[in-house]
């Protein structure tokens, strides 16, 4: 099976394939049963979610990712030219292994919520373009005057949820709405 034919071709998505495609064949299920899985798979809400395009620019709800790692797979997946909405609360972790990937496909990043030293630390003199807001309309709002057609909005937050929401949900749930009233 070719991976033109996999409704999620995201390198992330390919990678989660290929494991439960093995572990299918393992367990005995059909090729053509495994076949019509991939091609028909839906993404999960939140994840890699694909919002709108607006005057040519994708808008993709990413709000699940609450750790560097899964922004790791976001930013791998871009093909795009990308607008980066990012930050939560992360005390924790490094951004470092994002710098080559923001390097090559970011320009700009918009910092969300109070605690954004770390991500104005990395990649302050990386991106073109860095601005912080406390909301996430108004980080929609920024995106979308910055942005081209062609390019691609990025909503993945790479920490945890902070006095801005209760959970991911909710977090994406506003980002979406944001998108749709622009």
């Amino acid at each position: 099976m070719s991976i033109s034919s996999f409704a999620l071709q995201t390198n992330f998505n390919v990678k989660n394939a290929m494991a439960s495609s093995t572990l299918s064949d393992l367990m005995r299920v059909r090729k053509e049963t495994i076949r019509n899985c991939m091609a028909d798979f839906e993404n999960e809400e939140h994840r890699l979610e694909n919002v709108l395009t607006i005057n040519g620019s994708q808008y993709v709800n990413d709000s699940k990712a609450a750790n560097v790692n899964a922004t790791f797979y976001a930013l791998d997946s871009m093909e795009h030219t990308t607008i980066w909405i990012a930050g939560g609360l992360d005390e924790e972790s490094s951004y470092d292994m994002l710098l080559p990937l923001v390097n090559e496909k970011v320009n700009a990043i918009i910092c969300l919520g109070a605690n954004n030293d770390k991500l104005i630390e990395t990649f302050g003199n990386v991106v073109d373009f860095m601005i912080e807001t406390n909301s996430i309309s108004d980080a929609v709002k920024i995106a979308y005057k910055l942005s081209r057609e062609g390019e691609t909005v990025l909503f993945s937050p790479a920490g945890a949820c902070e006095n801005l929401t209760e959970n991911f949900e909710e977090r994406g749930k506003r980002f979406k709405e944001a998108v749709r009233q622009l």
